[in-house]
Formats: structure tokens, C-alpha cells, sequence
């Protein structure tokens, strides 16, 4: 499967967060309605890159990661538009599962050594999707390989250079502090299902 030719928005390269570049920035309602697949990267994205290792008094390894409460919503709500969402980490980690269990995700890839790319070339196989149908929330270089064959590649205010370059969205907010959440919310702004979804999830919880 081989990526198609990406259009680019033109906008100066954030340099770091809450520029008034990364506060400016939209995707394109012609480029969000395409999206079917929203792929998340873990460490850097849903945390914020702390990984706390210690062990039990009877020496068992124990690792916990930070996750960001409101990211889980934002990821509930994509879902709930009928996107497809999937965690994509190069570190296993047995917290990284457990938090893809608890938030129900289609997918949840760990793949040692940071080799995204054919874990993800097999779930746009099963998934009957395209590159150019796909998302990706990024922090780091093991996502650039991945970034550059998306249609719509985007970052995390505090990613580095390289991927805030490669990226035609940055979020305001840094990994592990509410990107995720931002980013669900304008990509379904842009697809002008915000509202809608919001209202189905409070109508979903009122006992009237």
C-alpha cells in the first residue's frame, strides 16, 4: 500500500507552545471529513514521557505511567463519530495496555525498538483503510516515519523540531496534559460534529 501525495497547509513552523502559530491553527473540514483511522502514539502523547519504575517488596518490577483524565473523553467522543482509534507505541508497557483496556480502543500495537511502520501497514490491511485516511498524534522521531505517510500528521506543542515541522496540525497543549483531548476536539469541530456528539453524551446521562 503505498502513501499518496499529501497537501500542505501553509503555516510558519511552531517553535514551541502556545505560539500564536499553534493557537491559530485548523484542519481543514475537507481534509477531516477523509479521516478514518485516528492513530495516538503513547509515551510523549497520552503521558507526558515520565515512566515511574520501581518494584514490590518481593522484588517484582513495577512500572506507572500519567495519563491525562480528559484524553480518555476526547478519545470516547472520536468513537463515537465512528472513527477508528488505535495506540501505537514502540515501549511495551503493561500500563499502556491496561490503559487501552479501560478505554476500550479498536487497537493497541506495542512494537519494541520503535518499528511503527509495518505494525501499522498490517492494521491499515485488516482495517480496509488508507494512508491518506489516516491520522496521527506524535511526539518524537520514532513517529516521523509514520507522519510522513499520513494525510493529516500532527504534534503535540512540546514534540520535537523535526515533528513539529512534518505536522499540519500542533496542538496548544504538551503531551500528557490535554493534547489528545484538543486534538479530538478540532478534528471534530473541523468535521462539524462537535456539538452533536457533545449533546448525544450529556442527553446519554440525564435521568429526565
Amino acid at each position: 500500500m503505498t502513501s499518496p501525495p499529501r497537501s500542505r497547509m501553509s503555516r510558519t513552523p511552531v517553535e514551541g507552545p502556545g505560539t500564536a502559530s499553534a493557537e491559530d491553527a485548523r484542519i481543514p473540514e475537507e481534509l477531516a471529513r477523509t479521516i478514518r483511522l485516528v492513530v495516538l502514539d503513547v509515551d510523549g502523547v497520552l503521558t507526558d514521557a515520565g515512566v515511574y519504575l520501581g518494584e514490590t517488596a518481593g522484588g517484582e518490577a513495577v512500572e506507572m505511567k500519567r495519563f491525562h483524565i480528559q484524553d480518555g473523553l476526547g478519545i470516547h467522543l472520536m468513537r463515537d463519530a465512528g472513527l477508528k482509534v488505535a495506540l501505537l507505541s514502540g515501549r511495551p508497557s503493561p500500563a499502556t495496555r491496561i490503559r487501552a483496556e479501560e478505554l476500550g480502543l479498536d487497537e493497541c500495537i506495542q512494537k519494541s525498538g520503535g518499528m511503527k511502520i509495518p505494525a501499522l501497514k498490517a492494521l491499515l490491511k485488516r482495517s480496509g483503510v488508507d494512508w491518506g485516511q489516516v491520522a496521527m498524534l506524535g511526539d518524537d522521531l520514532p513517529d516521523l516515519p509514520v507522519m510522513r505517510r499520513v494525510g493529516l500528521p500532527a504534534a503535540v506543542a512540546n514534540a520535537v523540531p523535526e515533528v513539529r515541522r512534518e505536522a499540519l496540525f500542533t496542538t496548544r497543549m504538551d503531551g500528557g496534559k490535554g493534547a489528545v483531548r484538543e486534538f479530538a476536539r478540532r478534528l471534530l469541530e473541523a468535521r462539524g460534529e462537535w456539538d452533536q456528539l457533545v449533546e448525544a453524551y450529556c442527553a446519554a446521562r440525564d435521568d429526565d
